[in-house]
C-alpha cells in the first residue's frame, strides 16, 4: 500500500462543497469514486486538508489517500486527470509516508476574498464578490490588522457551534488592490487553521466597517463579546479561495 498526496484546484460552483454527502455532489465523491476505479474497484478514502462550502473554489487544496496498485505520480496524475470532470484538476502527486496526514500535518492555511466594488460584472459573478459599491478600504485594511495574533473567534463562528477550542491563530493578513482594476480588492488570510464560515463572517464585518456601520476598532470588541450577533453577516462564498496550505 502507498500513500500519494495530490495538489489540485477546483471550481467550486456545481459542487455541494468539498465534503461527500449521500445524493449531493461533491471534490471528495468525485475524487473517490474515479480512485476506486483506478484502484481496481476497492474503495479509497481521500482525506483532505479541510473541506469548503458549497460555492467555495480551491486554488491548491491538498488531500492524501492509500491505494493498493503500483503507479508512479506521473502516471496516477494523468489516470486522474483523464477521468475527473473538467471542474477539478490535480496539479501535483506526491508519495509521503505512511505517517503523513493531510489534515493533522497541516502547519499554515491561506485563503483569499475577492470583491468587486465597481460595476456588475456577469462574467465574474460565480468568481468575485459582486458588492458594487465604493468601500472604505483603508478603515477594512486597519481593521484587519486587529484580527491577526491568537484570539478566541467564537463571535465569528456559526452560532451554537460546539468546538472543543474556538482559539485559532491568524499570522499574517493583507489587502491587495488590483492596480489593473482599483475597483477591486482582495483580502488575505494566513493561519494556523479557521473555524467553519470564519472568513466568510470576518469578511461580513469587514464590509460593514467599509461602509462606515461599524468602525475598524470595534473588532477588538466583537472578538471579546465572544457572541456571533455581534459580528457582521455571512457574505457569499463564490469570492473566497482555498489559496494554499503548508505542511
Amino acid at each position: 500500500m502507498v500513500r500519494y498526496l495530490i495538489t489540485f484546484s477546483y471550481d467550486g460552483l456545481n459542487f455541494d462543497g468539498y465534503q461527500k454527502q449521500p445524493k449531493h455532489r461533491t471534490v471528495q465523491g468525485e475524487l473517490e469514486k474515479v480512485l476506486k476505479e483506478i484502484n481496481n474497484s476497492k474503495k479509497v478514502e481521500v482525506h483532505a486538508s479541510g473541506r469548503t462550502d458549497k460555492g467555495v473554489h480551491a486554488i491548491n487544496q491538498k488531500a492524501h489517500f492509500d491505494l493498493d496498485i503500483t503507479i508512479t505520480e506521473s502516471k496516477l496524475k494523468m489516470a486522474l486527470n483523464s477521468y475527473l470532470p473538467d471542474d477539478i484538476y490535480v496539479k501535483k502527486v506526491e508519495v509521503v509516508s505512511d505517517t503523513f496526514h493531510a489534515r493533522y500535518n497541516v502547519k499554515a492555511k491561506e485563503y483569499m476574498y475577492i470583491i468587486n466594488m465597481g460595476e456588475y460584472n456577469p462574467l465574474e459573478r460565480n468568481y468575485v464578490y459582486q458588492y458594487n459599491k465604493p468601500l472604505d478600504v483603508v478603515a477594512i485594511e486597519r481593521a484587519l490588522k486587529y484580527l491577526e495574533g491568537e484570539h478566541d473567534f467564537t463571535s465569528f463562528s456559526p452560532a451554537g457551534e460546539e468546538k472543543e477550542s474556538f482559539v485559532r491563530t491568524i499570522s499574517q493578513t493583507n489587502l491587495i488592490r488590483d492596480l489593473k482594476n482599483t475597483d477591486k480588492i482582495t483580502i488575505l488570510f494566513l493561519g494556523t487553521g479557521f473555524l467553519r464560515y470564519m472568513i466568510r463572517n470576518m469578511i461580513g464585518t469587514l464590509i460593514e466597517i467599509g461602509e462606515g456601520k461599524k468602525k475598524a476598532e470595534e473588532i477588538i470588541e466583537i472578538i471579546e463579546a465572544k457572541d456571533r450577533r455581534k459580528a457582521g453577516p455571512t457574505s457569499n462564498p463564490e469570492g473566497l479561495y482555498l489559496k494554499n496550505v503548508f505542511y
